[in-house]
């Protein structure tokens, strides 16, 4: 394990923080826009594709630094999105509870699949400069 300037882990916690303080504001303001069961599918198909880019970036171009990717995805995503809420509104609404459960999965996997194919485009291009 390497060892880091204590600095830098501070640097690390206050971008992770600035991140979470702006995925959380976001996701108010989705569902402010669109409550209940579809800003909360919504919000967390958006965000699997955004990890899901962020993840393949880091494997495939590393073009992103360390520090954004930790801000954006421990930050901004992990407070953007939401898995307590998605459990609480399929426990409160028996009716649709097996279809939310399908489609977030879904979605989300889905999302994934396609920032794959997002950042293997991006990777083409790249090559072509």
């Amino acid at each position: 394990m390497t060892e880091s300037h204590p600095l830098l882990t501070v640097e690390t916690v206050v971008l992770i923080g600035i991140g979470g303080f702006a995925g959380s504001n976001l996701r108010y303001f989705v569902g402010s826009l669109v409550p209940g069961l579809p800003g909360t599918l919504l919000v967390n198909t958006v965000g699997s594709f955004a990890l899901g880019f962020l993840l393949y970036e880091a494997l495939q171009l590393e073009i992103i630094a360390d520090e954004t990717r930790i801000a954006a995805t421990t930050g901004f995503l992990s407070s953007f999105t939401t898995y307590s809420t998605f459990a609480v509104e399929t426990a409160l609404t028996p009716g649709w509870a097996v279809v939310n459960v399908v489609a977030s999965y879904a979605l989300g996997f889905g999302g994934v699949v396609v920032a794959r194919y997002a950042v293997d485009a991006v990777e083409r291009r790249e090559h072509r400069w």
